[in-house]
């Protein structure tokens, strides 16, 4: 039994702007990397081809797809549908995009690392984790116990659990 609580990992999706941010090699380490090493991550297949759609050699696809093989890739359920569509008809204006994202980390329970908190307030339930944070912290349980210790309720709702 102490085998199985030593293997339990916090998990976590990461948005398109850490991915990109990765890959254009703007920081050392990225905060992809870093997340790597705190999260079992994740990210959404809306990201996966925003990212792609920037490609535009056959190096730049070679690295998209690198970085995409350290991640598990989250796709649409079919039964969800019904409640994609009420988070995308009840948010007029919202970036669609980014409503698909949230439905899939909401759908998963999982939180989202990203810089882009602003495009993400306001859909309830979701838990957003500022890139910030990411380097200041050992374990992504840290990360996740510093947003709740914090009851910003901005960025972490009181009814999702890390």
């Amino acid at each position: 039994m102490v085998i199985r609580d030593s293997l339990k990992v916090s998990k976590a999706v990461v948005h398109t702007d850490v991915l990109i941010e990765h890959l254009c090699g703007q920081r050392q380490p990225s905060i992809l990397r870093l997340s790597l090493q705190k999260f079992f991550c994740y990210t959404t297949v809306f990201q996966a081809i925003e990212v792609f759609s920037l490609g535009r050699s056959e190096s730049e696809f070679q690295a998209i797809s690198d970085a995409m093989a350290a991640l598990k890739v989250l796709g649409l359920n079919a039964k969800n549908a019904r409640r994609y569509g009420e988070l995308i008809g009840g948010r007029k204006g919202s970036d669609r995009w980014n409503l698909l994202i949230a439905g899939l980390c909401l759908e998963s329970r999982l939180p989202l690392i990203t810089d882009c908190v602003k495009d993400f307030r306001g859909v309830r339930g979701l838990v957003l984790i500022p890139t910030r944070l990411i380097p200041k912290f050992q374990s992504g349980d840290e990360i996740l116990g510093a947003l709740k210790r914090r009851g910003d309720r901005k960025i972490v709702s009181e009814n999702v659990t890390g």
